[in-house]
This record gives C-alpha cells, sequence and structure tokens, in this order.
C-alpha cells in the first residue's frame, strides 16, 4: 500500500496503540469530560481531540510544524498556553468536584463545549507537533512512492487509532461513573482535575 510493506504498517499500528495507552492530556481530557458528565460528553471530547490531532498530522504534511519546531520562541509560546489552558480545566475542574456525580444542569450545552476544548486542548500541546515531525517521518520511505502520500495515510491511521482508543476510554468511563456512588464518582472528578494542574505544569517546566 503506497509502497509500505505489511510488516511495516503492523509495526507503524502496534506502536501508535501503545502510544495512545500513555497517560497525557488528552486522555485525561476524555476521562475526565466521561466522569463528570457521561459517555456523551466522553465521546465528544475524543472527536475534539481527534480534530486538534488531524490539524497536527496536515501541518506535518504541509511542512508547517517542521516551522514551528524550528522556533525556540514560537514553541514555547505555544508550550505555556497549553501549559496554562490544562491548569485552568483542572481549576476549574476543582471547583465543580463538590457538585453531582455527573452534572445534568447544562449538559447539552457543556457536551457542546467538550469538542472545543478537547480541540484546543491538543493544538496547545507543543509536544504533539514536535511528535509529528519525529514520528510519522520514521515510516517513510522515500524510495517506495509519493511521501506526501505515505504521511497522508499515516496520519490517518495515526488519528483513527487515536479516535478508536479515546472513544473506548469516554465510553468505558462514562458508564463506570454512572453506576458508582456519588462519593466515588466525585473522588475521580478530583484525582482527574489534579491530574490536569500536574499535567498543565509538567508542560510548562519540561524542556
Amino acid at each position: 500500500m503506497l509502497g509500505l510493506s505489511a510488516a511495516a504498517l503492523a509495526g507503524y499500528l502496534a506502536a501508535i496503540v501503545v502510544l495512545m495507552l500513555t497517560p497525557g492530556p488528552d486522555m485525561m481530557f476524555v476521562l475526565a469530560n466521561a466522569a463528570r458528565y457521561g459517555t456523551r460528553a466522553g465521546v465528544v471530547a475524543a472527536l475534539g481531540v481527534a480534530a486538534g490531532e488531524a490539524v497536527h498530522v496536515t501541518a506535518v504534511v504541509c511542512g508547517l510544524a517542521a516551522a514551528i519546531s524550528a522556533s525556540p520562541v514560537l514553541f514555547t509560546v505555544i508550550r505555556w498556553a497549553g501549559a496554562a489552558y490544562l491548569v485552568l480545566l483542572g481549576v476549574r475542574a476543582l471547583r465543580s468536584a463538590g457538585g453531582p456525580a455527573i452534572a445534568t444542569d447544562g449538559a447539552d450545552s457543556r457536551t457542546g463545549r467538550a469538542f472545543l476544548r478537547g480541540l484546543v486542548t491538543n493544538l496547545l500541546n507543543p509536544k504533539m507537533i514536535l511528535f509529528s515531525v519525529a514520528f510519522l517521518p520514521q515510516f517513510v520511505s522515500p524510495a517506495s512512492g509519493d511521501v506526501t502520500a505515505q504521511l497522508v495515510l499515516l496520519g490517518a491511521l495515526f488519528v483513527a487509532v487515536q479516535l478508536t482508543v479515546d472513544i473506548a476510554l469516554g465510553v468505558g468511563a462514562g458508564r463506570l461513573a454512572g453506576r458508582l456512588a456519588g462519593r466515588w464518582a466525585r473522588r475521580i472528578n478530583r484525582i482527574c482535575a489534579v491530574a490536569f494542574v500536574a499535567l498543565g505544569l509538567r508542560l510548562a517546566t519540561s524542556s
């Protein structure tokens, strides 16, 4: 397929599955929304995250991500913006952690905002920019055909796997939260909130 061997594609898929199962800002965002607002919010958040990753992949194909990663100033600005946004989400989650296990007031509007927040959370994570630049080209073979077409295929597979994993996590977390007693669900909300703040601080202080 497009010059890529079955073995190369299998290795690539295995690598991204492992990466998607590694805890990070995107995963925690999906889990927090599912635990707080239910399964639907978790799925919508996963769609927003996937949309953000699609933008990163498109940037790689167009060569924009390489230019961004080569600019220390721009990278720093994006890193701090992403860190601030994660901390803000964490603070907001902590403030609302004492409420119902799964919020019902304004649930539809909150679910709608989950897509936008998932999109922004992913876009403001500079690690994803560098990851896309460093990871995708490793599986491209210029001697095997159109490089752009190979990048498009690899990027599409990356987004598809991420969406599948995040939706599964969102559905699972949403159903679990719905069955838990209120006290335990609120504890999960607090844990996710603290995780957001910790991830934001880690993103801000990482080199």
